[in-house]
């Protein structure tokens, strides 16, 4: 009995080369519009879908693997006699093997013209179809579905190795891609119809209506070492939209794979560099354990990186770099000579890559700086205890000082609004809670992750030193009493930026006029926990 094989592909890469061994091993070619046009063009025999099913193409394509020759035929099982009487019955030919791969969905609703109409049309229904009815019945009929398997498919078959193993491999391979598929279809339509058609209800918040049912896919992109700590087994997953702009789609030039920490720090210090993009000017950023220990800005990049550096020369001992210029070969002197593991940039010239090769294990990532970072309405999550929890990404929009209030007797100046904008851009993204010192062009001082906010303020304090004395002062949620006002007094500062909103502001307020200080309240608060 000769071989059956159901071709149908839209990303026909590799596949004539992969019928030709099928043809070969004495497989008989079924096959659908394009792909049958291809093979045939390659003197590859091939009998087309509706010589097979005895039924035409029809509706513009959309229906021609919709039949019961094809689904019997690879639905049912050779180990049932009911079965095996039903498809002689019906004269369907059993199939042995099916290779199918989909619309290109994901691309279609990336295309920055794509309309409703074409997105539709980029819905697959038939290759998802076959493609599960072959993985279901993977103990006889084998599902191909990813172009990168056909040299071991084939390979296997060739050397009559087909084990059961690879077949459920194979299978789950199937149900993963097309269940990915699937939600994406799911949220581009529940994004156009604001609420997913689930049996639970969608449910509104402000302005924002939350689908009654949310998808988190992902694509494998590369085994980690370990987690955050050697027993923790960790695994990289890239979101299908993920962009040039994304720490998931990052080049790597040179150094070690990176590793799970290594990937959360790097995403951080791309995150706070993008948010500077406002800022229209050189700015470089270095991150420790997910917070900005030093940020400068400069007239050239190396005198931002200078600024960063000299903002906490202490810790950025191992941590990672993130410029929004490209790197030259000044510059990559100054970076060779501290121990980093990562330095993330838009572009590394060639008398960098010579300077920095030299540091074998110095990791170098391109990151595409022109695009933008997240899409507007962007949603992170984070996972708890038998659920996740979403939000929207907290973008770090410009810094409108025209709404922020004075609410002290003393203005800040035209310096000191520029160092408070710079400050209150920079302590949305440290942890709460956070204090940030700094001037108009880079940061002093950093506390982070405290418990209360004065112990924030102590250890940024402590960090700028002499430097706190004319410096400004960001906190990324309101005082809930003036001791840090008393505390940022002491030390100098002359200007303080915070949200208000606390039931004692005006203790604050009190001890602001006091001492001189002028405060602004922005009306909006920045927690990251």
């Amino acid at each position: 009995m000769t071989n059956l094989a159901l071709v149908s592909v839209y990303d026909k890469e590799g596949i004539v080369p992969f019928c030709e061994g099928l043809v070969r091993l004495g497989y008989q070619i079924i096959s659908t519009g394009g792909t049958a046009k291809l093979l045939a063009e390659h003197g590859i025999a091939v009998k087309p879908i509706d010589e097979h099913t005895g039924f035409p193409e029809m509706l513009d394509g959309r229906v021609k693997t919709l039949h019961p020759k094809v689904h019997g035929g690879l639905l049912a099982r050779r180990d049932n006699q009911e079965h095996m009487r039903a498809v002689q019955v019906h004269g369907i030919e059993l199939i042995d093997l099916v290779v199918v791969n989909l619309y290109p969905f994901q691309q279609t609703i990336a295309r920055p013209d794509v309309t409703d109409e074409l997105a539709i049309e980029m819905i697959d229904i038939g290759g998802p179809a076959m493609l599960r009815s072959a993985a279901k019945n993977h103990e006889f009929v084998l599902p191909v579905i990813d172009p990168a398997d056909y040299d071991r498919v084939l390979t296997a078959l060739q050397q009559n190795a087909v084990t059961p193993g690879l077949r459920r491999e194979l299978a789950a391979k199937v149900f993963a891609v097309t269940a990915r598929y699937d939600a994406l279809v799911a949220d581009y339509l529940a994004g156009k119809t604001k609420a997913a058609a689930h049996e639970v209800p969608a449910q509104t918040n402000g302005e924002r209506e939350w689908p009654g049912m949310v998808h988190i896919t992902g694509v494998s992109k590369m085994a980690l070492r370990y987690g955050e700590n050697p027993h923790q087994a960790a695994h990289f997953y890239m979101e299908p939209g993920a962009t040039a702009a994304t720490i998931a789609r990052a080049e790597q030039l040179q150094g070690k794979e990176l590793s799970y920490n290594n990937i959360q720090d790097a995403d951080a210090a791309l995150n706070i560099l993008r948010a500077f993009d406002d800022f229209e000017q050189p700015v470089a950023v270095a991150v420790k354990h997910m917070n900005p220990c030093g940020i400068g800005r400069g007239e050239t990049i190396a005198e931002a990186f200078g600024r960063a550096y000299e903002a906490d020369p202490v810790s950025i001992f191992g941590g990672i770099v993130a410029l929004n210029r490209p790197v030259d070969g000044a510059l990559a002197e100054k970076l060779a000579n501290l121990f980093l593991e990562i330095v993330i940039a838009p572009a590394f010239l060639d008398e960098a890559r010579s300077v920095l090769a030299k540091k074998k294990n110095l990791r170098l990532l391109i990151v595409d700086m022109q695009q933008p970072l997240w899409t507007p309405d962007a949603l992170t999550w984070k996972r708890v205890s038998g659920g996740f929890l979403i939000q929207a990404v907290d973008q770090g929009a410009p810094v409108q000082t025209n709404n922020w209030q004075v609410v002290t007797a003393r203005q800040p100046n035209a310096e000191e609004y520029e160092a408070l904008r710079f400050a209150w851009k920079t302590v949305q993204f440290v942890k709460s809670n956070a204090i940030v010192l700094a001037t108009t062009n880079m940061t002093l001082g950093v506390g982070a992750g405290q418990m209360n906010r004065v112990g924030a303020a102590e250890i940024a304090i402590a960090q700028a030193g002499v430097r706190a004395n004319g410096s400004v002062l960001a906190s990324d949620a309101f005082f809930p009493m003036r001791d840090t006002v008393d505390a940022a007094a002491k030390a100098g500062v002359t200007a303080i930026v915070q949200p208000g909103g606390s039931i004692r502001d005006a203790e604050s307020i009190d001890a602001a006029n006091e001492y001189g200080i002028a405060m602004v309240f922005t009306g909006e608060r920045h927690f990251l926990h």
